[in-house]
């Protein structure tokens, strides 16, 4: 349901994650619970962009993530190059920021939007994070793990920024929305012995006591530049383009933003 964006995420209002403008960053193994970016409508997505990603098992909405990391062609694409950017991504994170297009968006005929209030509203608030189509994206998926937690991240939209919490309810599995002819993310040189893209599970946790917009982050990130503090490197801004971020110092950080008023 939720877009996954093809991994790559759009930022500012313009794009997500990968080297592509369209991230299809933003759910085929017979899934049974709800996917987010590229289910039918009705039907519809993130468990799941647009952050490209789409979703979706009959009766259920495709989630799309993140609209946008839309083609296979991204940055990091080589398949020889994801050893070594996998083997990087274990255990050095376990928060997540997770970019979805909350804003309607037609991609090849299908509506890509997932917001946070879509994902609320699917059985059991749990949907899949389907159409990640960047490497470094799908590396991340492939290591989140039970129970972390992520950022769900509103982009691609009039006021892009942080709305909610969500959990990882469902480790990586093979994305369905890869081998549908009719999905936007399809991926005609992806295998079923052997698939190249995967997505997770994500069930909504709460809201942000307040919306974290962008470019408040933008702000502290511009600071700690100078001082050191924790949003100095933060992908958001190094890597703009990513629809599946890892977190560290920076998540505990944001958290505490709550409980301030904007800068």
């Amino acid at each position: 349901m939720r877009r996954g964006n093809g991994g790559i995420g759009f930022w500012g209002g313009h794009t997500r994650s990968g080297v592509l403008h369209l991230s299809v960053d933003s759910r085929i193994l017979r899934y049974s619970g709800p996917c987010r970016k590229t289910m039918p409508r009705p039907k519809k997505r993130m468990a799941g962009a647009a952050e490209p990603d789409k979703k979706g098992p009959a009766g259920k909405r495709p989630k799309i993530k993140n609209l946008g990391e839309t083609s296979t062609k991204v940055e990091n694409s080589s398949p020889q190059k994801t050893s070594t950017s996998k083997n990087c991504t274990k255990n050095l994170s376990s928060y997540w920021l997770m970019k979805s297009e909350p804003e309607s968006r037609l991609e090849k005929g299908v509506d890509v939007k997932f917001s946070i209030e879509d994902l609320k509203a699917q059985p059991k608030q749990t949907a899949c994070w389907d159409g990640v189509r960047n490497y470094q994206a799908r590396n991340f998926l492939r290591a989140m793990k039970l129970e972390e937690e992520a950022f769900f991240y509103h982009s691609n939209c009039k006021e892009p920024g942080i709305a909610g919490l969500i959990k990882i309810v469902k480790e990586a599995y093979p994305d369905h929305t890869q081998f549908e002819k009719s999905n936007p993310y399809y991926d005609p040189s992806s295998k079923e012995d052997n698939p190249k893209w995967a997505m997770v599970d994500v069930q909504f946790v709460r809201m942000m006591k307040r919306f974290i917009s962008l470019a408040e982050l933008k702000t502290h990130h511009q600071a700690h530049k100078a001082t050191g503090g924790p949003l100095k490197n933060m992908a958001l801004f190094t890597r703009q383009r990513l629809s599946i971020q890892p977190l560290t110092q920076e998540f505990d950080f944001i958290l505490s933003l709550e409980e301030k008023e904007p800068s």
